[in-house]
C-alpha cells in the first residue's frame, strides 16, 4: 500500500490498514516529508507505527517514473493532495486498472468547494456537527472519522469488489461529507434529549474538579439512579429541565472517584469522565489489551495486540533504498 498523505486523516487510515496486515509505504517529499514529525512528534509516532518511508521527488520526471513503478505492484494508493495535483504531475490511474485509489480531501474532488483550503474545525462546522457542540471538541472528529475511517471503509469495500471483478476503483473521500454521519439521525429536527441538558443524560461536575457522565435514558436506569441517591420523587422527572440544577448540586457533594464507586453497584449507565492521561492505567484498557508500547491500539481488534506491527514510526526516507531497489530490480 502506497501512502502519499501526511498529518492526520490519511496516516490514521493507513495505520488501521497496517494493523490489519497491509505493508504501508509512506511516499514522502525529500525536503519536507510528513511535517507532523515536527508539529507533534508524539502524534506522528502514534499514527505511523509499523510503516516504511520512501523519499521521492514527484516534481521530477524520475520521481514520477518511480511512483509509476510502485503503482504497478501495489494494491492500494492513498493520497491527500488538493484535487487534480496528481493528474497535473502526469499520473494517470487508468494505466493501473487493478489499483484501488483513495483520494482524501476536504470537500471532494468535484463541486464548487473542491479547491478550498480547510481544517477540521471548518469541516465539522459545514457538516452541522459543530452546531451541536457546546464548545470546540478536543479531538479532530473530521480528520479521524470523517476522513480516515471513511477512507478505510471505502478501500476495504473496493478491495472486496476487486476480488470479484478484477478491477480497481477510485474512491473520493471528503472530510466534510464523512462528518455528516455524526448528524445523520438529527436532520429531521425533532426534539431530543441527547444534548446534555436533561438530568438523566448529562455530564456532572463533581467536588474537586472531576466529572461524571450519566446516561440513564431508559426508565429502569433512571429509577436505579434515583434509588441510589434516595430520591424517589425524581423518578417521573427524568426529562424535566427544572430538575437539572438539583442534580447538579447533588453531584458536587462527592468527588468523581467517590461517585464512581458509589454508583457502580447500581448499574445505572454512569461512568467517570477520564482524562487521556488516565487511560493506560484504567482496568478496562488493561483487561482488553488496548495499549501497545504506550500508545492506544487501533480498532476493531481483528489482530491481537501482541501481533500488531511494533516498529517505530520511520524517519524521513529511512527505507528509500530498499524500496526503490526492490521495485527497479523486479522484472
Amino acid at each position: 500500500m502506497l501512502d502519499l498523505t501526511r498529518l492526520i486523516p490519511g496516516p490514521y487510515a493507513t495505520l488501521l490498514l497496517a494493523d490489519l496486515g497491509a505493508d504501508v509505504v509512506k511516499i514522502e517529499d525529500p525536503a519536507l516529508g510528513d511535517y507532523l514529525r515536527d508539529i507533534s512528534p508524539g502524534m506522528y509516532a502514534a499514527l505511523n507505527r509499523g510503516k516504511r518511508s520512501c523519499c521521492i521527488d514527484l516534481k521530477s520526471a524520475e520521481g514520477v517514473a518511480a511512483l509509476r513503478r510502485l503503482c504497478a505492484s501495489a494494491d492500494v494508493l492513498v493520497e491527500g493532495f488538493r484535487p487534480g495535483v496528481l493528474a497535473r504531475l502526469g499520473l494517470d490511474f487508468a494505466d493501473f486498472p487493478r489499483l484501488v485509489v483513495c483520494s482524501i480531501s476536504g470537500y471532494g474532488q468535484t463541486g464548487p468547494w473542491r479547491d478550498r483550503a480547510g481544517h477540521d474545525i471548518g469541516y465539522i462546522a459545514l457538516s452541522g456537527v459543530l452546531s451541536r457542540c457546546r464548545t470546540l471538541p478536543g479531538v479532530q472528529l473530521a480528520d479521524f472519522f470523517g476522513g480516515g475511517q471513511q477512507a478505510v471503509i471505502a478501500i476495504l469495500a473496493a478491495l472486496l469488489e476487486r476480488a470479484r471483478t478484477g478491477r480497481g476503483r477510485y474512491c473520493d473521500v471528503a472530510l466534510s461529507e464523512g462528518s455528516l454521519g455524526f448528524v445523520l439521525p438529527y436532520v429531521s429536527g425533532e426534539a431530543e434529549v441527547l444534548l446534555g441538558e436533561h438530568p438523566s443524560y448529562r455530564v456532572y461536575p463533581c467536588r474537586g474538579g472531576g466529572r461524571m457522565a450519566l446516561g440513564a435514558l431508559e426508565p429502569k436506569f433512571w429509577s436505579r439512579f434515583c434509588a441510589a441517591v434516595e430520591q424517589p420523587s425524581w423518578v417521573e422527572r427524568q426529562f424535566e429541565l427544572s430538575l437539572t440544577p438539583f442534580v447538579d448540586a447533588l453531584f458536587l457533594e462527592r468527588t468523581r472517584d467517590e461517585w464512581e464507586a458509589f454508583l457502580r453497584p447500581f448499574d445505572c449507565c454512569s461512568e467517570p469522565v477520564l482524562e487521556v492521561a488516565e487511560l493506560a492505567a484504567h482496568p478496562l484498557m488493561k483487561a482488553r489489551e488496548l495499549m501497545i508500547d504506550g500508545y492506544l491500539r487501533t480498532l476493531p481488534a481483528l489482530v491481537p495486540t501482541a501481533s500488531l506491527p511494533r516498529a517505530a514510526a520511520p524517519a524521513l526516507g529511512q527505507h528509500t533504498d530498499e524500496i526503490l531497489s526492490a521495485v527497479f530490480s523486479a522484472r
